[in-house]
């Protein structure tokens, strides 16, 4: 990002104001903030569902713009906060993305999203149709099957939104701890509010107010003793 700034249609002020920052692929970052601090406001940019301005951010060092649509969503697993899943079987909501993955791909997705013990627990398995007319899961349920859906794509920036929130911190550690395994070389970016989430990022910023406050590693933020310390 090069001093990226944006404003929603009609608001007063900016919801992102001059952020720069660089992340190298490969890398984890994390950003933590207050609510409503800007940071999905980024990811969204991130992904085009908002447009940012143009020379404002770049991947792979092109232009966003200038990298079809497509591609540019193709390359990005996303998670959002609201974990939407569809009134059809757990597996169909697994393999959303790609109707071709099999079974197996299914439930290695399902056990890195550290959910597929969930999964059998239920009479119909994979077979369980959730929503309006199935069984109705829990949050940390929802959410791992979302993060499950990401997952199976293995995508080349993976983003996850305030998305392990609903799980314990036992359960997150081991839904992080496999990630670091299985996307060496891929890149992730983590929004999250609790601490443990993103202790191990490479790079995390700390966004206040629409603005990077502070930016370093777990270690050199705590050195600072500014608001991630706090």
């Amino acid at each position: 990002a090069r001093d990226l700034t944006f404003a929603y249609p009609g608001a007063e002020k900016p919801a992102l104001e001059h952020v720069t920052f660089r992340l190298q692929k490969g890398q984890t970052l994390g950003i933590v903030g207050r609510t409503g601090a800007g940071k999905t406001t980024l990811v969204n940019l991130l992904m085009r569902i908002f447009d940012p301005g143009e020379g404002m951010l770049y991947i792979g060092g092109r232009e966003i713009h200038t990298i079809p649509l497509r591609d540019l969503r193709k390359a990005c697993g996303y998670v959002p906060q609201d974990n939407f899943l569809f009134s059809d079987t757990i597996s169909a909501n697994i393999a959303f993305g790609d109707r071709t993955k099999t079974q197996a791909e299914i439930e290695e997705a399902a056990k890195a999203a550290c959910v597929h013990d969930n999964i059998v627990d239920f009479a119909d398995g994979y077979d369980t149709l959730v929503g309006e007319r199935g069984v109705s899961l829990s949050g940390g349920q929802k959410q791992r099957i979302a993060i499950a859906r990401a997952l199976i794509l293995d995508p080349e920036i993976l983003i996850l939104d305030d998305s392990v929130s609903a799980v314990d911190t036992d359960t997150e550690e081991k839904i992080l701890r496999h990630l670091r395994e299985t996307r060496q070389g891929k890149t992730n970016i983590i929004i999250a509010h609790r601490i443990s989430t993103l202790q191990d990022a490479d790079q995390i910023i700390v966004i206040d107010e629409g603005r990077i406050a502070e930016s370093g590693t777990h270690q050199e933020l705590l050195d600072k003793n500014g608001i991630y310390a706090d």
